[in-house]
């Protein structure tokens, strides 16, 4: 069975035909214009996404309106807002398609109505979703002391398929600079 989702999770585990079957039923799959949001926050995030076309953002505003990048999640990645999905609080945090994006859509009932189904799908998704945040925090730590032309040298070597595809503010307030500062970067660059 040819599935995104299905050949992510077969990287971490075999997944029999009929059990693929059971999960791509509990998954919808929905398409967004860049600049729509899948989630946009300020209320419990009850949904988990995986992204099977485009790159998607997690953000929020700050207390004096900025907008503030946190992560980026391209094709083939599993993404929520995982603190609000797993303890059902409120979060500030949105998630929003950067580009035109087709994602599959689970929500966290249907997920636990599968996990009863399924009991190593748990498992594995929480196994999934801790090398993600170790991988987040490893991510940001890299730029920890950088310059800001620095920062932007690493985001373009180690996202150059993100840095292509996502607008140029995005990536500066992940960068935690202005757009501004950003196109003067990028011409000192090249």
């Amino acid at each position: 069975m040819s599935n995104p989702l299905i050949s992510y999770f077969q990287q971490f585990r075999h997944i029999s035909d009929e059990d693929a079957q059971l999960i791509l039923n509990a998954f919808e799959l929905k398409s967004f214009k860049e600049g729509e949001y899948p989630f946009k926050g300020h209320r419990i995030c009850s949904e988990m996404y995986f992204v099977c076309k485009g790159v998607v953002r997690i953000a929020t505003h700050n207390e004096r309106g900025v907008d503030i990048t946190h992560f980026f999640y391209c094709e083939n990645h599993l993404c929520t807002i995982l603190q609000s999905f797993n303890e059902g609080i409120i979060t500030p945090a949105a998630i929003q398609a950067c580009c035109d994006a087709e994602i599959m859509v689970i929500t966290k009932t249907k997920l636990m109505a599968l996990y009863a189904q399924l009991p190593y799908l748990r498992d594995l998704i929480d196994n999934i979703n801790q090398q993600h945040l170790i991988h987040k925090v490893n991510v940001r730590n890299r730029y920890l002391g950088e310059t800001a032309d620095d920062q932007y040298r690493l985001f373009v070597e180690q996202n150059p398929d993100i840095a292509l595809r996502v607008p140029l503010k995005d990536i500066a307030s992940y960068l935690g600079i202005t757009p501004q500062s950003l196109s003067r970067i990028r011409k000192n660059i090249r």
